[in-house]
């Protein structure tokens, strides 16, 4: 298996577009500081740049240089991960625009997927983490599904299981504590 996600990595760091497994459905992954990679992504994904992307990292620390934190949220976030967690923060000059959409904030989470975490681990950076599927259509659980519904568009499906019982993680803006998806 690690043969198996540093291949991944590898085909991350190179700018391409990988699906992997998360907690609850099978994710949709690139390097977000590659502008190319992240157009290819949105095509892929027929989704609009203006949405915003997700980041997910190893841990709090491969995600702290990239956003703004005070030491209060620092230390909430640290007790809160790895979860099915996503928490929308300010995020640093080093994101951007096409990662952000028209946001000023930027979505993060350490996923509580082992194998998510180690590709990003093995990356070395915290990578996109958006649905794979077609934008409008069912979210994908499993390698199968992803390589009907998205198949020859991508670069490498990283096979694991999802919890086919768990729903797509939650979205809180940290700030305001508000529940954006439940």
């Amino acid at each position: 298996m690690y043969q198996h996600l540093l291949s991944a990595a590898h085909i991350i760091q190179s700018g391409g577009v990988v699906a992997y497994p998360t907690e609850s459905v099978y994710g949709l992954g690139c390097d977000p500081f590659s502008r190319t990679a992240v157009m290819r992504l949105l095509a892929i994904k027929q989704r609009p740049e203006h949405k915003g992307l997700i980041l997910i990292g190893a841990d709090l620390e491969q995600l702290a240089p990239h956003v703004v934190l005070d030491a209060r949220q620092h230390e909430q976030l640290g007790r809160e991960w790895p979860a099915p967690r996503t928490y929308l923060v300010e995020a640093g000059p080093s994101v951007p625009a096409w990662v952000t959409g028209k946001h000023r904030k930027v979505a993060i989470r350490v996923p509580d997927h082992p194998l998510a975490r180690e590709l990003c681990r093995l990356v070395g950076h915290p990578i996109i983490s958006t649905s794979a599927n077609l934008s409008g259509r069912p979210s994908t659980r499993n390698r199968f599904q992803v390589a009907r519904q998205l198949g020859d568009r991508l670069d490498f499906i990283v096979s694991g299981a999802c919890d086919r019982a768990s729903k797509p993680s939650t979205i809180i803006d940290l700030e305001s504590g508000q529940t954006l998806r439940a």
